[in-house]
């Protein structure tokens, strides 16, 4: 999430309660996490197994629970005893929650020959381009952004909150919901069917590419990149923060694991899993997915099993 106006370390640190150590008066223009953190931007970090992660990345400065680390030259840290409630105080800070008092809010900006039927939910600062048909009972949450000729159909929830969690095992609540400051962006051509769920990033953006098509039932989770011209069949679920690149065609109930790449152009068959990246341009298949001939070859050397162990018993 990136703040109205760049804002001065000292002013995040009074508002967290933070000490600053490095250049107080340097310039903060948002706050991220560390898989997109850009300079300029804050994160936060909160357990020493990403200490170093984290004052590495591409932050320039960090949230942080302790001052006993060495720090990169032209970073800063703002030490606090509790990082993430830090966060949360941030976000609560430069984008609060606002309720919506009506079902499609007077902020939103509309283009020319759009068609929004009856009973849709439109939340703040949503925009919508031309030519878009938004079927009944959608939900389209706060900060949207949504191109030219989409289609979206009946029952969809676009922008929900992410499925991201802050896990702490030595509290009595073990998961705190990691409010989420980002948005979704639906580019131009693309359609979303029924009943399909796309949350939006923690604190960037979901995106789906140009001429992409999402069957029913299809769920995108948060801060997922999905590229131009990709396919969808119904049931397919994505993980947060995944990549996928322009093209890719993914069957029936393809689930893909978080944080990873799936090239362009690749095709992968129905009910496969995904748990690690795979290079673009092949058909792949079954769990985890693999080259498509090669784990077809596979099934059929396991159905020869019980033939098998008959010879050798025999023997």
């Amino acid at each position: 999430m990136k703040f109205p106006s760049p804002v001065t370390v000292q002013y995040i640190a009074d508002i967290i309660g933070a000490t600053v150590t490095g250049n107080a008066e340097a310039k903060v223009y948002g706050i991220n996490e560390l898989h997109q953190v850009e300079e300029g931007d804050l994160a936060f970090v909160d357990h020493p197994k990403y200490y170093n992660t984290c004052i590495n990345s591409a932050a320039t400065h960090i949230i942080i629970n302790t001052s006993e680390v060495q720090v990169p030259e032209g970073k800063t840290l703002l030490v606090t005893e509790q990082p993430f409630e830090a966060y949360l105080t941030i976000v609560n800070h430069f984008r609060p929650f606002v309720s919506s008092t009506e079902t499609i809010s007077s902020s939103l900006v509309k283009g020319e020959n759009t068609v929004i039927m009856p009973n849709v939910f439109i939340g703040n600062h949503v925009t919508i381009g031309s030519n878009c048909v938004i079927y009944p009972n959608v939900t389209i949450m706060d900060y949207t952004e949504i191109g030219n000729n989409v289609v979206i159909q009946a029952g969809t929830v676009i922008g929900s909150d992410a499925f991201y969690y802050n896990t702490k095992k030595n509290r009595d609540v073990w998961y705190k919901r990691m409010q989420s400051c980002g948005n979704v962006v639906i580019e131009d051509d693309a359609e979303i069917g029924a009943g399909c769920t796309i949350d939006r990033g923690v604190t960037a953006t979901t995106r789906i590419g140009r001429g992409t098509k999402l069957d029913n039932m299809v769920h995108i989770g948060h801060d997922t990149v999905v590229g131009k011209n990709c396919l969808f069949a119904a049931q397919v679920g994505i993980a947060g923060g995944t990549v996928i690149e322009d093209g890719v065609t993914l069957w029936g109930q393809v689930g893909v694991s978080k944080t990873l790449t799936i090239g362009a152009n690749a095709v992968v068959l129905a009910q496969s899993g995904v748990p690690s990246s795979l290079p673009g341009g092949k058909v792949y298949f079954g769990y985890p997915a693999e080259e498509a001939g090669i784990k077809k070859r596979e099934l059929v050397w396991i159905k020869r099993i019980p033939e098998i162990w008959e010879k050798l018993k025999s023997k």
